[in-house]
């Protein structure tokens, strides 16, 4: 198999020959320290380890001129639908084409961001906005309806435009609403403004029979996550999370196999001996990989402070156990 039909087997509950092994991704820095570790200069991470490819793209999704306020100016609305414009070329990636052509006929797994989440598409930049943003919330929630409605029918059409020429593996929706001690707005604002202004683009997705509707969030985004699996999106991808609050064991145990799961494995774990990272993977990652829809990654891109030995030992381990679950 491919690593696009091990991913669609594995979200599926399929018989994949293996889960599909996603690279974490390297922050700049690290492969210098791993070179002083002994790593051969020049060497090819992707020949080293069983890495399954995938490639994410996201359109233009901000408004033109964005210096513009659309919490403190009363009559900005017409003028936000103005500067959302689905049809302006400029919003595609560039060479759109040519990414067009590459990726028909392609084996590796394509996914597709599509929305910022609600703070983002609210145009929080800092502490300013964040409160003008909350206040909005209480004072005028009709025009909040309003903001994110305009944002999600942009988006609809544009993913529109999108999927007519380019079939993709999934659809990512970003969230970065939370900090370490939960989300920063309720789960029933949560479903009656952010989830209920994801019609359109479900709907989208839908009729172009996009199966993994992914949520990938930061920070502990646990109580949320009811009223997220009560709607269309039906996979989990945590990043940057407090371990013991999104522990996808207990996710599973409690959602059940309607929620898919992408990560997991705590980036901390990487940083700690061999035999903590043999016990993460034996104790969170197998069960997992045993019931299926789960694959398997870091929950962050590895950072300098993470050895080249503990890094290989990781992988390893997951190549590994991988072999033995298919």
């Amino acid at each position: 198999m491919n690593s696009r039909q091990r991913f669609h087997e594995t979200m599926n509950y399929g018989a994949p020959d293996r889960v599909p092994l996603f690279p974490e991704g390297i922050r700049d820095g690290v492969l210098e320290a791993w070179q002083a570790q002994g790593l051969p200069a020049g060497a090819d991470l992707g020949v080293m380890f069983n890495y399954d490819e995938f490639e994410e793209f996201e359109p233009d999704l901000e408004p033109r001129l964005t210096q513009f306020n659309w919490l403190a100016k009363k009559g900005g609305l017409k003028e936000l639908r103005r500067r959302l414009d689905p049809a302006d070329p400029r919003r595609l990636p560039s060479r759109w084409q040519e990414k067009v052509h590459r990726w028909k006929g392609r084996q590796h797994v394509l996914f597709l961001e599509i929305h910022q989440g609600f703070f983002l598409t609210m145009g929080v930049e800092g502490w300013q906005s964040f409160t003008e943003a909350l206040w909005l919330l209480k004072d005028d929630p009709q025009r909040v309806h309003e903001i994110l409605a305009i944002q999600a029918e942009f988006a609809a059409r544009l993913a529109e435009r999108i999927l007519r020429e380019v079939e993709v593996d999934g659809v990512i929706f970003s969230e970065p609403i939370a900090g370490n001690y939960g989300p920063l707005i309720s789960p029933q604002t949560y479903a009656d403004f952010v989830l209920k202004s994801y019609e359109p683009i479900l709907d989208v997705l839908e009729s172009h029979d996009v199966e993994t509707i992914i949520l990938r969030t930061y920070a502990n985004t646990r109580a949320l996550l009811p009223v997220v699996v009560a709607s269309r999106i039906n996979c989990l991808w945590a990043c940057e999370c407090n371990p013991e609050s999104m522990d996808y064991r207990q996710l599973r145990a409690e959602f059940g196999p309607r929620l898919r799961l992408i990560g997991g494995i705590d980036t901390d774990i990487l940083r700690q001996s061999k035999a903590a990272i043999h016990s993460a993977i034996d104790k969170k990652v197998l069960p997992l990989l045993a019931e299926g829809g789960y694959v398997p990654l870091a929950d962050g891109r590895v950072r300098e402070d993470i050895t080249f030995e503990n890094y290989s030992f990781y992988r390893r381990s997951l190549e590994e156990i991988t072999q033995l679950t298919r």
